[in-house]
């Protein structure tokens, strides 16, 4: 090698050191893979997983992995169970997206337990992309999709102790610490990618969003490019945590950018931490992401310590790891 190319090489190394990164450092996992965000991703694996091995396609896939989590009341921040808005209403957001750009997204929308379905239907359905509040509302009733209540009594005494806790009647406004702060009982939103034998790739997410919102807050899960982008030229990503740093950034596409350029999935992430980073003042609003790269790599990183996400790839049941973390 000439001595040119070492030197710039030692340099490249040498930069990425100081960022406390690695060249290529992604290990590649055996295809199919899914991975998906915090604690509950297991089961949102698991199904999607089982999903793929019985005939489904990847959107099929993705789909019945995030409705799992959608329908479990004990995950206070997606779907059944979910919590209210400032009002005492559930509002969900979701989208869909496959690695050839089609993607479909609903926000703002009440009533419904499976918003993931709802978004999949706009995708399949209609020329457009996102379908928000009554609007979405209208067209997931002309789907045939069931109206349920989906707030919890559990949902519902949390909402009415916060309410007491208030110094006044009106809403808070979006950025408060605590309506978006993500702690051990607040996980935020589900977001699941998985690529197949081949490397085609698809991804879902979905939420109920901060708790205790303001009246029509609409975070980054809907947001094609924000808490969700796939591109099968590259890979996938998702994100989790405070939703307004992430738009800021729009950080999933941002994600798959750094991996086209040649970034490995860990990397990629830690860039988009550095920079939402860069854009927010305050330590304490938890930011994550998820990436997976079409040969199989994966990468995370979240700006706090506790981010964990879960893996299920060919021949190995599903583990669950914990993300590195910018600040301890």
């Amino acid at each position: 090698m000439q001595r040119r190319e070492l030197i710039r090489l030692g340099v490249a190394s040498g930069l990425l050191g100081l960022l406390g990164l690695r060249c290529s450092s992604a290990s590649k996992l055996r295809l199919p893979v899914a991975v998906a965000t915090w604690n509950h991703g297991r089961q949102a694996v698991e199904m999607a997983w089982q999903t793929l091995r019985q005939g489904g396609s990847l959107l099929d896939a993705v789909e019945a992995g995030v409705r799992v989590v959608e329908a479990d009341p004990n995950v206070r921040t997606v779907g059944l169970g979910g919590y209210p808005d400032a009002t005492g209403r559930v509002t969900l957001d979701a989208s869909i997206m496959e690695g050839t750009g089609r993607c479909g997204a609903v926000a703002f929308l009440e009533g419904f337990l499976h918003p993931v379905s709802v978004a999949r239907r706009v995708m399949e359905k209609t020329p457009h992309v996102f379908l928000v509040g009554e609007g979405a509302r209208a067209f997931a009733l002309e789907e045939g999709f069931e109206e349920v209540n989906l707030l919890t009594p559990e949902a519902e005494q949390d909402w009415l102790r916060w309410k007491e806790q208030q110094n006044t009647p009106a809403p808070p406004p979006p950025n408060l610490e605590n309506t978006n702060r993500i702690d051990v009982d607040n996980h935020d939103t589900v977001g699941l990618l998985m690529a197949d034998a081949t490397g085609r790739l698809a991804g879902a997410c979905s939420t109920s969003g901060a708790a205790f919102k303001m009246r029509g807050r609409v975070g980054d899960s809907p947001i094609i490019g924000a808490g969700l982008f796939v591109d099968n030229e590259v890979g996938a990503a998702c994100a989790t945590g405070w939703g307004e740093g992430v738009i800021r950034i729009a950080g999933s596409h941002l994600i798959v950018e750094l991996m086209r350029q040649g970034d490995d999935p860990t990397i990629a992430c830690r860039k988009a931490v550095v920079r939402y980073r860069a854009r927010t003042s305050d330590d304490t609003l938890q930011v994550a992401f998820l990436a997976l790269r079409r040969d199989g790599a994966i990468g995370a990183y979240s700006l706090l310590p506790g981010f964990t996400y879960a893996v299920k790839e060919a021949g190995r049941k599903v583990r669950l790891q914990q993300a590195p973390s910018l600040l301890s």
